[in-house]
């Protein structure tokens, strides 16, 4: 037995994974003041909020570039660490993107917790990456008072595999490749409230790679992607939705959910995060007039290492969802994209219309 599996990081965390994230509306009002030298290899920038940035090294090969990194979002060092790396690697993928090199960032209580510790952490996160093939090169790490663990991950795209935030089109299907509900149980975890089973549903959903969805993605021709982290579902939807100059529709009743969160959101197990998304979200979106509360705060749970919402053409979609194993493995046709027009950007129904 080490220093460190008698550690719950819980203890002392005010904020867990993604939910630590600034408000999205915080963050675009600073976004939006910056004046950004105009370089025509960057293909990707701020402008679109996207999950990731691309630059152009030639007429054919891109770098991916993002970081992340958070406070601890499972109770076990080994856990988080790997949750972190899938979380960080997610945004190459989202992309269209093959990591090729990580560095870490640490922010440790060295004063609180034992080395051993930092040292399982790391060790989950150079085990996921080695799952990934993506090689960690080294990271840079401070004293702090909260853990705080993430990563930088540079990857390559060729420039015409893109995928972006961008394009999707009306007609097209929206799948998600992960059950959502991640904010929720973490909530419910930490008020004691959730079952063992629960727990480590949860920890395997966010510490699975989305490398095999973003793969199946290409393959089928999906044209817009984002990965559905700390703003919820509706916050990188309204994203997608405004960078891609549409609107999007969402069937909360498609929708694919962890065990129990129903219940966690009925009991009103919502972190601050929930609240400041949905208001990030504000008028863009309507909901049913039928559609319970509990299924609304749903949508705006912040996830980490959560799925991805990929705009798939729509003779392709329920081929997409069939290769990523349907909903037994978290995998669901949840939406549709729809013209701009008039109305919210966003409108989330109980069930897909009928024809």
């Amino acid at each position: 037995m080490s220093d460190a599996d008698d550690i719950d990081l819980f203890d002392g965390a005010a904020e867990c994974g993604c939910a630590a994230k600034l408000p999205a509306g915080q963050l675009a009002t600073v976004l939006g003041e910056l004046e950004l030298p105009d370089d025509p290899a960057v293909l990707v920038g701020i402008k679109t909020l996207d999950d990731a940035g691309i630059y152009a090294l030639d007429a054919e090969r891109c770098l991916v570039q993002t970081i992340d990194f958070f406070p601890p979002v499972a109770r076990d060092p080994y856990t988080y660490g790997q949750i972190a790396a899938a979380n960080a690697l997610s945004d190459v993928y989202a992309m269209g993107g093959r990591p090729l090199t990580a560095v870490a960032v640490v922010c440790f209580p060295a004063s609180r917790l034992p080395l051993a510790a930092l040292g399982a952490i790391t060790r989950g996160a150079a085990d996921k990456l080695a799952e990934a093939g993506c090689a960690l090169l080294g990271g840079h790490s401070v004293v702090d008072p909260q853990t705080k663990f993430g990563l930088a991950v540079t990857g390559v795209v060729a420039r015409n595999a893109i995928v972006d935030n961008a394009h999707a089109l009306p007609g097209d299907l929206l799948v998600l490749t992960k059950p959502l509900g991640t904010g929720l149980t973490i909530m419910a975890i930490k008020a004691r409230l959730a079952t063992a089973a629960q727990e480590l549903a949860a920890n395997r959903s966010m510490a699975a790679l989305n490398q095999e969805a973003a793969r199946l993605a290409l393959a089928l021709g999906v044209r817009a992607a984002t990965d559905v982290t700390g703003f919820g579902l509706l916050g990188h939807a309204l994203q997608l939705a405004r960078a891609s100059g549409a609107a999007l529709e969402l069937w909360a009743g498609a929708l694919p959910q962890l065990d129990g969160v129903r219940g966690f959101a009925e009991l009103g197990l919502l972190s601050a995060a929930a609240y400041s998304n949905r208001a990030y979200v504000g008028s863009d979106v309507a909901f049913g007039e039928h559609l319970a509360l509990a299924d609304q705060d749903l949508c705006f749970d912040p996830q980490t290492s959560g799925g991805l919402l990929l705009a798939c053409p729509a003779g392709r979609a329920q081929a997409l969802v069939e290769a990523l194993g349907g909903p037994a493995a978290g995998a669901a046709l949840v939406g549709r994209v729809l013209p701009e027009d008039d109305g919210p950007r966003l409108r989330v129904l109980t069930a897909p219309p009928s024809p």
